[in-house]
């Protein structure tokens, strides 16, 4: 499972990673946007609230079913075959290192059908290409509903470029991902 966003992401992160029970069967990798030069404190913040373990990625941690892992800043969040984690120094994509058109994409590759893409709140493009990719690998394609984001263009580009995506509050979200369960 991937999961992108940018601004108000560690709310609706907040709003749903928690509620993940520690026998979750799949990876969670997560791309929020922070600027290169601040520290990420997301695995910090999520850490004490998750029942599953949070962890920021190292270059080729083995990727492993019930647990979180988080994108460190300046470096793209990449899935390698294994799965593995691969980071990268790549240029920006939409003006963002890590980016979640990047992640998606590489998962895409990987885990096919067998992934889950979400798109949450955020402030710029980053994540349309990458859900268009999660559905043309026959992945699902879940988008936070653009008019309860904090920051709707995120989500609505998404919607734009990830044709069949399913739009849910993030109560909805947390309800598709619980159900999915293996996905």
């Amino acid at each position: 499972m991937v999961i992108g966003a940018s601004a108000g992401g560690v709310s609706a992160l907040g709003a749903l990673l928690p509620h993940l029970p520690a026998d979750f069967p799949a990876v969670v990798l997560v791309v929020l946007h922070v600027p290169p030069e601040r520290p990420s404190l997301l695995a910090r913040i999520l850490a004490p609230r998750c029942a599953m373990p949070v962890l920021e990625a190292e270059d080729k941690m083995p990727l492993v079913a019930g647990t979180i892992v988080v994108a460190p800043p300046d470096y793209h969040l990449q899935v390698d075959t294994g799965p593995a984690v691969a980071l990268s120094v790549d240029p920006p994509v939409s003006w963002s290192r890590p980016s979640v058109d990047v992640l998606f994409e590489t998962a895409a590759a990987v885990f096919g059908p067998d992934l889950t893409g979400i798109v949450l709140t955020g402030a710029s493009d980053d994540g349309a290409a990458g859900l268009a990719a999660v559905v043309a690998a026959g992945g699902q394609a879940l988008v936070q509903d653009p008019a309860e984001a904090e920051a709707a263009t995120m989500p609505a580009a998404a919607l734009a470029r990830a044709a069949g995506a399913r739009v849910l509050p993030l109560s909805g979200l947390l309800a598709a991902l619980l159900d999915t369960r293996a996905r």
